[in-house]
């Protein structure tokens, strides 16, 4: 399995152990981090996404929400709103990641760990707020 790929899985069953205790659980923390050895690219890689994405949160809910039409990040399903707040960290913070990598791995992970209509909602809502932050970036180019 690709690093990263293994990385934003962890992260993603991180959070939603997390969503599921409300808050931050270092006990589930831990747990669903000791498939990654100390000091790996993956470990750093998740632990860069978990504690960026808790640092964030209301600014990335606030962006999933208004990217949603008629749907707030409470009525989400667990699985899909995480796989969105990691979409969207990658998307703001990692400029390192193309976005067409961030939207198959959020798919990939909406087919994984998702309910049949994950993938489809989740494209749609990444795609919006992809499309949303590349304008302001455009403007300043030209």
């Amino acid at each position: 399995m690709n690093i990263r790929r293994k990385a934003r899985e962890t992260a993603l069953q991180v959070l939603y152990r997390m969503d599921i205790a409300e808050g931050v659980n270092s006990e589930a923390y831990e747990s669903e981090l000791e498939g990654l050895a100390p000091g790996t690219e993956a470990r750093r890689y998740s632990d860069a996404l978990i504690k960026g994405i808790l640092d964030k949160k209301a600014e990335i809910d606030s962006t999933i929400e208004s990217h949603s039409d008629n749907w707030t990040i409470d009525r989400m399903g667990i699985v899909d709103r995480n796989i969105l707040r990691v979409a969207v960290y990658e998307l703001k913070y990692s400029p390192d990641v193309p976005y067409k990598v961030i939207i198959d791995e959020a798919i990939e992970l909406a087919k994984r760990f998702g309910s049949e209509d994950s993938g489809a909602f989740i494209n749609g809502i990444i795609d919006k707020i992809r499309r949303s932050l590349e304008k302001p970036h455009a403007a300043r180019v030209k």
